[in-house]
């Protein structure tokens, strides 16, 4: 098959680049798998932390930790490391800048990490999320300036993560869809995927791998920004836009639902369909369903906060002044993670009207809340307040005491009546 290793039957060392809630759930996954495992992060808190035994992962406990780290498992900051390493997994941020463009500088760093460790006979597989093209442009030159061969003393391919934080879904259990730049490449990095995932698909390229991951959170994004445009059309007609969806999913076949919210956020569903759109602008192709679905979503923060003001305004409530629950800042339920929060925006939006705003979420304590501009209350014991609005439906809410803070309710999420309450002050979206 090529390479020092037999990927799929001797046991190898693995190394991962990034140790964040893609890196960690594959670190994990490789030790368990048997196989010895190095990671590295530039960031010495995360490393530190990861060596005592705390992940800070929904996905992965601190029992599972140690496990691993009583395996032999390593995590450290020394890039050198990586050169003990038969494939390496790099699992890097990939954000969107300022002017919302692709920042590859994450993976930039990293690749040069690699490159000044790697041995020959290395895999390298990116798991970054980015456009078509990346791997082949960003990854495979550093390793030809420096004497490797591709195929022969170098293995290059990609592989998107598929992490969906907090649904309990098995990390090895989600289908992994791997491409190589070359066939050899892709054949290699399937053997090696296939130590660590139960359903590994190689496909014919990495660009396919690349762009198969941008479509699947680009459908999601603009089948999300269709149902936030329908949902604000039922409000205008009176109708409920849930009782709308739940009748339309009762057709076997042609149709899968998709909810209103708040808006998008999240590490994927904001950013991903902006790479693609980008990569298009560069050719010279007009995205439009993803640009449509873009503007429909990023304005939905200052729909839902005006949706908000009228409720007070029908109690003859000002916005100035107004006291104003936020039941959640996470960007979906059960994690605590509000990158690109939807709710935050809401909640901004809200203060910028006067409203005074206190925010429940118990997946993050005080200081971080506060850290975002927000008051914070842990307990609704005596609490009360003009107005509550859910933004994330948390398992573990009382939903039963928040509405009993609040004159009204805003549900964005429909969280009340999911759960059976019907309540005669909830208002959902």
């Amino acid at each position: 098959m090529g390479g020092r290793v037999e990927f799929a039957s001797d046991v190898w060392t693995a190394g991962v680049v990034g140790l964040g809630y893609v890196g960690l759930p594959l670190t994990v996954a490789a030790s368990e798998a048997g196989l010895n495992v190095v990671g590295f992060d530039v960031s010495d808190a995360r490393v530190d932390e990861l060596n005592a035994g705390h992940g800070r992962s929904v996905d992965i406990s601190d029992e599972r930790l140690r496990a691993v780290l009583d395996g032999g498992a390593r995590f450290t900051t020394d890039s050198a490391a990586l050169g003990e390493c038969d494939a390496i997994f790099i699992c890097v941020p990939s954000p969107l800048g300022r002017n919302r463009e692709p920042d590859l500088s994450f993976i930039e760093r990293a690749v040069g990490s690699v490159v000044a460790a790697a041995r020959p006979g290395v895999l390298v597989a990116l798991e970054s999320t980015t456009y078509p093209g990346t791997t082949e442009d960003l990854v495979v030159p550093p390793f030809l300036e420096k004497g490797f061969v591709l195929d022969e003393s170098v293995f290059v391919a990609f592989s998107s993560e598929r992490v969906s934080p907090g649904d309990g879904t098995p990390h090895r259990a989600i289908p992994k869809i791997v491409g190589g730049v070359t066939d050899r490449s892709g054949t290699v990095a399937g053997a090696a995927y296939e130590r660590l995932f139960a359903d590994v698909r190689v496909v014919s390229s990495a660009g396919v791998a690349e762009l198969s991951k941008l479509l699947e959170n680009t459908y999601r994004s603009v089948n999300i920004g269709l149902i936030n445009e329908m949902a604000q059309l039922a409000h205008e007609i009176d109708v409920d836009i849930w009782e709308v969806v739940d009748a339309a999913a009762t057709k076997p076949f042609g149709f899968q639902a998709f909810y209103p919210g708040p808006g998008v956020g999240g590490h994927c569903i904001p950013l991903d369909p902006q790479y693609l759109a980008w990569r298009a602008r560069e050719s010279r192709f007009a995205t439009r369903f993803i640009d449509a679905a873009e503007q429909v979503n990023t304005a939905m923060p200052a729909y839902v906060a005006n949706r908000a003001i009228e409720l007070l305004n029908d109690r003859s409530v000002p916005a100035r002044g107004a006291r104003v629950l936020g039941v959640g800042i996470a960007y979906k339920p059960n994690v605590p993670d509000d990158r690109e929060s939807a709710a935050l925006d809401v909640l901004a939006e809200l203060e910028r009207w006067g409203a005074d705003v206190t925010v429940l979420d118990p997946y993050f304590d005080r200081e971080w809340i506060e850290g975002r501009g927000f008051d914070a209350v842990a307990e609704l014991e005596g609490s009360s307040f003009d107005l509550a609005i859910v933004l994330t439906d948390h398992d573990v809410f009382d939903f039963a005491a928040i509405a009993g803070t609040a004159p009204v309710v805003f549900d964005t999420r429909n969280a009340f009546r999911r759960r059976g309450l019907d309540l005669d002050n909830v208002v959902v979206l």
